[in-house]
């Protein structure tokens, strides 16, 4: 099974989580600080970190974006575990470098999982990223190989996440995609639907694709997201 590295400075916070992840046979380590958890990251290599955000010296999003910096960690998913839940919060943390955010408290089934869930993708590229052909809808041009988009002109290099989500938006060009399909399409599990979190990917999805004049993803309003790969000007429906 897994080699696990929890990094919390909650003592209880850290024992409840390595607890209930042993007993799915994994192997847990524990750190009680930022410092403490970047050596045993460098040193360990482990096959995932769960994250908290608040901790002396350094939080955990300066943690994360240090082991994206890295070249020994920067491929180590992470799950950021915290009781920061607002939006501005979620997006701090992807913007780190972060795979997934789970808010405190959280319920022990849904850690375990996102815990699965990650470590399902960990290790290699998106699964759609080893399909053979290139994806084209319109305006836009999916290159699996190399994790890019090509957007009329333009080139835009994908996160992994990123990707998967507009090969599935791509799939379904001009229908609309719900939050639950895409958390399942996506993460790999379909609790109710984890809305800031989609949010937060979907936006920073269209500043990589969207130019000053042209947009592609549309918010359907209680129903999920649509793409209109051949573009579109107006605001409405955002």
């Amino acid at each position: 099974m897994a080699r696990i590295l929890v990094i919390d400075d909650d003592a209880a916070i850290a024992e409840l989580v390595k607890v209930n992840l042993e007993i799915l046979g994994h192997q847990c380590s524990t750190a009680s600080d930022g410092v403490k958890g970047l050596a045993l990251a460098q040193q360990n290599r482990p096959d995932l970190i769960i994250l908290d955000v608040m901790m002396p010296d350094l939080s955990g999003f300066t943690v994360c974006q240090r082991l994206r910096q890295n070249p020994n960690t920067t491929g180590i998913p992470v799950l950021m575990l915290t009781a920061l839940s607002m939006t501005k919060d979620k997006v701090q943390g992807f913007d780190s470098g972060c795979d997934d955010y789970l808010d405190k408290p959280f319920e022990i089934p849904e850690l375990q999982v996102r815990v699965r869930a990650l470590l399902r993708r960990a290790g290699s590229v998106p699964q759609s990223a080893s399909l053979p052909e290139i994806l084209t809808a319109g305006e836009i041009t999916l290159v699996p190989e190399n994790l890019q988009a090509k957007v009329r002109e333009r080139i835009v290099k994908l996160t992994p996440t990123e990707f998967e989500i507009l090969h599935c938006l791509m799939q379904h060009h001009g229908q609309t995609v719900s939050t639950g399909k895409l958390l399942e399409e996506v993460w790999g599990y379909a609790p109710d639907d984890d809305v800031d979190t989609i949010r937060v990917h979907i936006r920073h999805l269209r500043t990589r694709l969207e130019a000053s004049d042209r947009k592609y993803i549309r918010t359907v309003y209680g129903g999920g997201y649509q793409l209109v790969p051949e573009g579109f000007t107006k605001q409405s429906g955002e």
